[in-house]
């Protein structure tokens, strides 16, 4: 016995409805709103942690558009982005993988660190990146037209680029692009302040700790301290941690586990602090 496709869910448990707080480096902002209205597909390229998912929640508020936010890993199949029949004890019953739900309401899809998935799920959203804006479901004969709303957004780490793990250039051009990166100082402070209530002179203190280990990538780090670890930092020191233990937890121990990058780190925190 097949039962009918169950209800589909409401946009409004996808919506946000209080304002994710971000600080605008540059026109980020001017530049995603007309990407939007013309539906083009949007790519956020830079490090771990410098507020590229802040960001999509950001603009997702702003627009008063739903976000479905999915997690890419390389075990995801296409049926785990499109969807599948389950079975239950009535039967066999559809259902929407989170990108065709996303298509059906007219969400903003946001596919997070999209190289860790397998080139051979990524491709199952081309059809959604151009003219077509479409999307097959063979598995239950249909073909999925896309709400008018809809907006497919991926984001990747280019640091982390491989032979092995980076996405194909047939998928990269059928993305427009933005770059962040860590903000500026001033920038950055007000972050870290804001999300904490740390005061700035502690704030400036540990910026200067990870403006040191950033200058260190490539000469022994992979990619420097985040301004994702900061805060953590903030809110350890917010809580009575002394500032040099909660930057040993939250800022170098995370970073790295050669003994030379720690012992140069720590002796940064220590003169900071």
């Amino acid at each position: 016995m097949t039962q009918p496709i169950q209800a589909m869910p409401s946009h409004h448990q996808y919506t946000i409805d209080k304002e994710p707080y971000y600080q605008e480096a540059g026109d980020e902002i001017t530049l995603y709103q007309a990407a939007y209205q013309s539906r083009i597909p949007m790519m956020l390229k830079g490090p771990t942690g410098c507020g590229k998912t802040r960001f999509i929640e950001h603009m997702a508020w702003r627009l008063g558009r739903p976000l479905i936010t999915i997690s890419c890993h390389e075990d995801m199949t296409a049926s785990d982005l499109i969807g599948r029949y389950l079975l239950d004890a009535n039967g066999t019953y559809w259902q929407d993988g989170p990108l065709t739900l996303a298509a059906r309401i007219g969400a903003i899809c946001y596919l997070d660190e999209v190289v860790e998935a397998r080139q051979d799920t990524t491709v199952a959203i081309h059809s959604l990146t151009d003219y077509r804006r479409s999307l097959s479901l063979e598995k239950k004969g249909e073909l999925l037209t896309a709400h008018p709303d809809f907006q497919l957004v991926i984001s990747y780490n280019p640091g982390y680029q491989t032979l092995m793990k980076d996405l194909k250039t047939s998928t990269k051009q059928r993305f427009a692009a933005l770059e962040f990166t860590y903000p500026d100082e001033e920038t950055e402070m007000q972050i870290v302040c804001h999300e904490t209530g740390i005061d700035q002179d502690t704030a400036r203190r540990l910026i200067q700790i990870a403006r040191h280990a950033r200058n260190l990538v490539g000469h022994g780090l992979t990619e420097g301290i985040s301004t994702r670890l900061l805060v953590y930092t903030a809110q350890l020191i917010s809580q009575g941690i002394p500032a040099i233990s909660a930057c040993h937890m939250a800022l170098v121990r995370p970073l790295s586990d050669d003994p030379d990058i720690r012992e140069t780190l720590d002796a940064t925190v220590s003169g900071c602090f």
